[in-house]
Parts: structure tokens; sequence; C-alpha cells
């Protein structure tokens, strides 16, 4: 069996949050996650994370997860360091497993890269193996010391590196494969006789090195992939390269980006071929694009449904659907819960929330249409509001087919407009319009010559 370890009880006191560090985002999605799924996608069948600070958390945010959780014991009698927090999943450890060490906070790491790793372990028939890189800065980073013959010697903690041993720039990954039966054999083995007073997983080469098992180094080719968060500033690199392998997917599937480098697109995003994507965008959540779209500048899209054809222009689309060839924006709100038809124009300052617009309709501009079920063909025009609340509960309008709902009138819920009803401009609306009628509900215009010379107003200015 592959099982993997991963490492998700660190406080990640330089982050300077109340949330725990492996919880943080990155594109969409927890750090602990984009391990988790690299994990699994590798075909690892069983995950354990061990967690600690904020222990609750984590586990409340995978409670429907299928994986396998361990508590570290936290407090001054207990000792600190990765060896001790993978000593907690020694119980889950069978001797035939190949067991995979990863950490929560490693989130670019890739499941090709799980895999390649696993497999060349295994195919080595090494007891040990461990992931390394050449990087320019090793700084911080534990050093791969190997012997004259190129073998691994030791791995040196940065803390507890001699001068001779800072020049090395093949740095460990903190990434890992061993044979569960030497795992375990080794654990029972290390001490904490460092500079940290804590337990190294790294010890264990030490341990198995003096045992003559057969060690093996992986050498990774993009060393972004092991590079880990512990402040703010590593989160936003992460999300950086996490951001630029998003949107160059997308671009090798069809789809043009105009600048990929203000184009905010989540990980669980889909897009169709031939949309364009123009900068200053935001795509979140679970949104499925079709194709042929214009996603237009400065456009927000979370959890929504776009047919093909459509065009965006610095719009905001919330929770909703929008069918084929429909035009919206610029400035249009599209709050939960909307679902717009074929063919609809949803022009500038229009705002839908909780309703259905049936095909070929239109609001050209400044108007709220809020909680209800407009039918096909239907004319809202500007400054028409549906007046959904009396301070206490919502109400629905039902706009039936080729009704004309004419600009600055008041549709005051719950009322009907049947088919090929007709409001006049200006109109408040409060009792149901009947099919074919025209409803006019405004007072009658009185004119009344001489108003300002009897008031005197011209003398005035």
């Amino acid at each position: 069996m592959n099982i993997s370890v991963i490492l998700a009880a660190g406080e990640g006191t330089r982050m300077k949050s109340r949330v725990p560090k492996v919880l943080h985002n990155i594109n969409g999605k927890t750090m602990l996650q984009y391990v988790i799924e690299a994990s699994k996608n590798a075909s690892i069948e069983k995950n354990i994370v061990i967690v600690g600070h904020g222990g609750n958390e984590v586990k409340n945010e995978f409670k429907d997860v299928d994986i396998e959780f361990k508590t570290q014991p936290i407090g001054e009698e207990f000792p600190y360091g990765t060896g001790y927090a993978v000593m907690q999943a020694i119980d889950y450890i069978d001797d035939e497993s190949n067991v995979m060490i990863l950490y929560g906070d490693t989130p670019l790491i890739t499941s090709k890269t799980i895999k390649e790793f696993m497999n060349y372990h295994r195919e080595n028939e090494y007891d040990g193996t461990v992931l390394t890189a050449y990087v320019e800065n090793p700084t911080g980073y534990g050093r791969i010391v190997r012997d004259e013959e190129g073998k691994i010697l030791k791995i040196v903690e940065h803390k507890d590196a001699n001068e001779n041993e800072m020049k090395i720039k093949e740095i460990n990954s903190g990434i890992y494969c061993f044979k569960g039966k030497y795992l375990k054999y080794a654990l029972n083995e290390i001490d904490n006789n460092n500079a940290q007073g804590e337990y190294y997983i790294t010890d264990v080469f030490t341990i198995l090195r003096e045992k003559n098992c057969k060690i093996g180094v992986c050498l990774i080719d993009d060393s972004t992939e092991i590079y880990g968060v512990n402040s703010r500033a590593q989160l936003a690199f992460c999300e950086k390269v996490m951001r630029d392998r998003i949107n160059k997917s997308h671009m090798e599937r069809g789809v043009t980006i105009i600048n990929p480098e203000s184009t905010y697109i989540g990980s669980k995003v889909k897009i169709g071929i031939d949309t364009i994507v123009y900068p200053g965008t935001f795509l979140k959540g679970n949104t499925v694009i079709g194709q042929d779209c214009i996603i237009g500048e400065n456009t927000i899209i979370e959890d929504s449904q776009i047919g093909n054809k459509v065009d965006i222009h610095s719009s905001t689309i919330e929770k909703s659907s929008i069918d084929d060839g429909c035009h919206i924006g610029p400035y249009a709100h599209l709050r939960p819960n909307s679902h717009l038809g074929k063919n609809l124009k949803i022009g500038n300052f229009v705002e839908v929330k909780n309703s259905t617009i049936g095909n070929n309709s239109k609001a050209g501009h400044l108007a709220y249409v809020g909680d209800a079920d407009v039918g096909e063909n239907v004319n809202i025009g500007c400054g028409v509001v549906f007046v959904n609340y009396d301070g206490r509960t919502k109400h629905r309008s039902v706009i039936e087919d080729n009704a004309f709902i004419g600009s600055n009138s008041n549709l005051v819920a719950p009322v009907v407009v049947k088919e090929w009803g007709y409001i006049a401009a200006g109109s408040t609306i409060t009792e149901e319009v009947g099919e074919g009628y025209l409803s006019i509900a405004r007072a009658r215009q009185v004119n009344k010559s001489g108003w300002v010379e009897k008031k005197n107003y011209k003398k005035d200015k």
C-alpha cells in the first residue's frame, strides 16, 4: 500500500494570523487541500494528516474528505520536530508499505512529481529516498551532504551546518519516501541531540545508512514545487506560481488570456475554447464558461455557469446562470440565484437578484429586477424598480411574455403583468395588469400658467 503522512501541525507564527497556516488560501483552495489532492491523484491510497495548532479547525475543513487525522500533542512537556510529528502516524504504517512524507504548507507540489518520485523509490528498491533540488540561495534549507562516491552521507539542518556545509547548494526538500519497515525502525532510534532539541526526520537517513540500508536521492527539476510557506510574502509567491500554472493550462486548451499577469482564475474554473479573457478579471469557485465568450475587463464571476457566445463587460456575476448569446454590462450585477435565458441584454447599472428572465428580454440600463419571474421578449425600461420588500417579507413579481415596462416604473410586489401587458412610463403598479392592457398609474399632469410671476421668483433673481 502507498501511504502519505502530511505534516500540518505547525503554528505558522510568521504568518501573524488566527487562521491555521495550512488553511490559508491560494487561488480559492487551502494550501493543505492542494497537497491532499496531489497525494490522492498520485494513487496514494491512505492519507494521514498530522495536526496540532488549530487542529479542530483543520479537521472541520476536511470533515467530508477521505483522510485520517492524528493530533500531535502540544505543550512544553512534549518534544517538537518533524520526526516527532511523523511518529504520530506510526500505528498506520505497515512494514511493506511505501510511505511518502509531505507537508501541508508546500502547496506547489504536483501529483506528477509525487508519482514519479514514488516510482523511482520503488523501482530502485531503495529503503529510503530523499527528494532534493539545487538552488542559488539555500539559506534556511537543510543541506545534502554526499560522500566521495556521490551517495548521500547525511542531511544537515541549516542551523546545525558548519561553514563548509553552508556552501552546499543541493538542498533537502523535506519530501521523502520510505519502506514502512525501515521508517518505523529509524523513528524508534532518533534522538533530539541537536541545536534545537527537536526530533528531526532527517536523522532517519543517518540511522538507515548505519544499518547499511539502501538510500536514494532524486533530484527535482522544478525547485518551485518544494517551496514552503512561512510568511505572507511566501504565500503571495505561491499564489503567483499557481496562478501562472492555471492560466497557462487554459491557454494550452484554447483560451485567449490578454494579460495573464493581471488575470485571476481559480483552480476549479472551466473555460471553453476561443473564449477571450481580458485583464483585471476574477473567475472564482465552480464557475463554468462556454465557448466563444468575451469576458471583459474587471469582471468578477463566482460559482456561475455561462453559456456560449456570451459577452460580459466590467460586471459582477454571483452564483447565477447565463444562457447562450447574452450581452451583460458594463457595470451590471447579477446577485445569487439569477437565471438568464438566451439572447438577453442586461445593460449598464442593471441589478438582478433571485430572478429568472426569459429569452430575448432586455433591461438596458439603471433598473433593479429582484425576486421576479420575467418571461420572453419583455422590455424593462430605464429606472424600473421591482419593489420586492415590504420591510419584513420578500414578495415576487410575475411578468409574462411580450410585456413592456415603461421607464421609471415601480412594480410593487406581489404583482402580475399578463402577456402583452403595457405599463406607461412613470407608473407605480400595485394591481394585476391584464393581457393586452395599457396600465397608467400616475397623477394627471397639471400646468399652471403664470405661477412663477405670482411667486415673484423672477424678482428674487
